[in-house]
């Protein structure tokens, strides 16, 4: 825990001096003659247990003055909370080379099915969008918090030619952000992408102008890709793009690291993913680089992501909560020197 205004600490030395005024007060009050008509009725008031209940109220009243000191110093902790991440935009490869079995069935396959396993995951405000990128890049579902809608999605995709990275995530922050208008390479879009991002998203607030990298809190982008780019815009120029806008872009490369032949209506040819190119992408826009070789590694990286939106540790003021039970302690310690005079009010 630390502490944003610690020179107020010093308001703490006053619980000694509050403690002796209260000592010399008792022993002011021990020394003053009393006088009773009856010993019967000094017996019960030299109980133990009624001895230290008179001294309650006072404690409670310095507990709650010194959790009034501590809320005045602006105390903070880091702690484990609901992450404020509330849109996901899944940008997945449809290349054919995501048809190769070195990952069984097929990569294809099985990233469907992890891609299932994290929207289930997902909280049921978080909204998800789909984005699909071959030669060119389309959003197949725009941020929804409707979970039959993704799945139905996922299902839809289908494989293609070409790797266009750079218009997968261009297409994604238009799904983001369907105010801003983008210039990525014509070629490399299908005509209605960015209209349809715009038309199915304009709930969505606009986005600052210019942020710093990784600063965007309430969406990110997963990018999933078992192969290079072939086409279309620079895939470190499109993370650009994300970072000035502050979306986290995570990037995953997918299949095995010796890459894979995938043969195809007569020929083949071999894949492997850039890994230099996602690694640029995740450090450009301040997110992080997984590498699955596996369906089960895949998995597992999807469930950590889903543990990163859904929960988030962060420095949180806890000022609020110490004055809190500082009125508490004072409000007991009002009623508890009420109960012992019989006042009750």
């Amino acid at each position: 825990m630390s502490l944003l205004w610690p020179d107020m600490l010093w308001l703490l030395l006053a619980a000694p001096a509050l403690v002796a005024g209260y000592l010399l007060l008792l022993r002011r009050r021990r020394h003053a003659p009393v006088r009773f008509a009856s010993l019967v009725l000094v017996k019960p008031a030299l109980d133990d247990g009624r001895r230290l209940r008179r001294h309650l109220p006072a404690l409670l009243l310095l507990l709650a003055m010194m959790a009034a000191a501590v809320a005045v110093s602006r105390p903070s902790a880091v702690i484990t909370l609901p992450s404020e991440q509330r849109t996901i935009i899944l940008a997945i490869d449809v290349s054919l080379s995501m048809s190769a079995p070195d990952v069984p069935p097929d990569r294809l396959t099985a990233a469907q099915a992890a891609a299932r396993d994290f929207i289930r995951a997902q909280p049921a405000d978080v909204r998800i969008g789909v984005v699909s990128f071959a030669g060119t890049a389309a959003v197949v579902q725009a941020p929804t918090a409707n979970r039959e809608d993704l799945l139905g999605a996922i299902d839809r995709l289908q494989l293609a030619r070409h790797t266009a990275i750079g218009s997968g995530i261009i297409v994604a922050l238009a799904a983001l952000f369907p105010q801003e208008s983008f210039d990525p390479d014509p070629t490399m879009l299908s005509s209605a992408t960015l209209a349809d991002a715009a038309r199915q998203g304009k709930d969505q607030p606009p986005p600052e102008s210019s942020a710093a990298p990784g600063s965007n809190s309430s969406a990110a982008i997963i990018l999933l890709t078992d192969g290079r780019r072939t086409s279309g815009p620079e895939p470190v120029d499109a993370a650009r793009m994300a970072a000035e806008r502050g979306i986290r872009v995570f990037t995953v490369g997918f299949g095995t690291a010796e890459g894979a032949t995938v043969n195809n209506e007569g020929w083949s040819v071999f894949m492997r993913f850039d890994e230099a190119t996602l690694r640029a992408i995740a450090d450009l826009t301040h997110a992080k680089y997984f590498h699955a070789g596996t369906a089960a590694e895949l998995q597992q990286i999807y469930h950590e992501l889903n543990a990163r939106f859904v929960l988030e540790r962060k420095a949180t003021e806890l000022t609020a909560l110490c004055a809190a039970a500082a009125a508490l302690l004072a409000v007991f310690a009002a009623l508890a020197a009420l109960l012992r005079s019989n006042r009750y009010a």
